[in-house]
């Protein structure tokens, strides 16, 4: 899975917010995503992710 830092990702579930599209701040073994909605910050694991990937929103910008 091609995922990089800066890239708006939707997922399967939504946050208790109602937005079910996340930004990616952290990449590795565990990702920490940002909540579209609220901005509420969330440590998952690269399986989870994974699971519940369901489309690419925005990618990020190349330098």
């Amino acid at each position: 899975m091609d995922l990089h830092v800066g890239d708006i990702i939707k997922m399967k579930k939504q946050h208790p917010c109602g937005t079910n599209e996340w930004k990616i701040l952290r990449t590795g073994i565990d990702f920490r995503l940002e909540c579209m909605g609220c901005g509420r910050q969330v440590m998952v694991t690269r399986k989870l992710v994974e699971k519940n990937f369901r489309g690419m929103i925005k990618k990020a910008e190349e330098k």
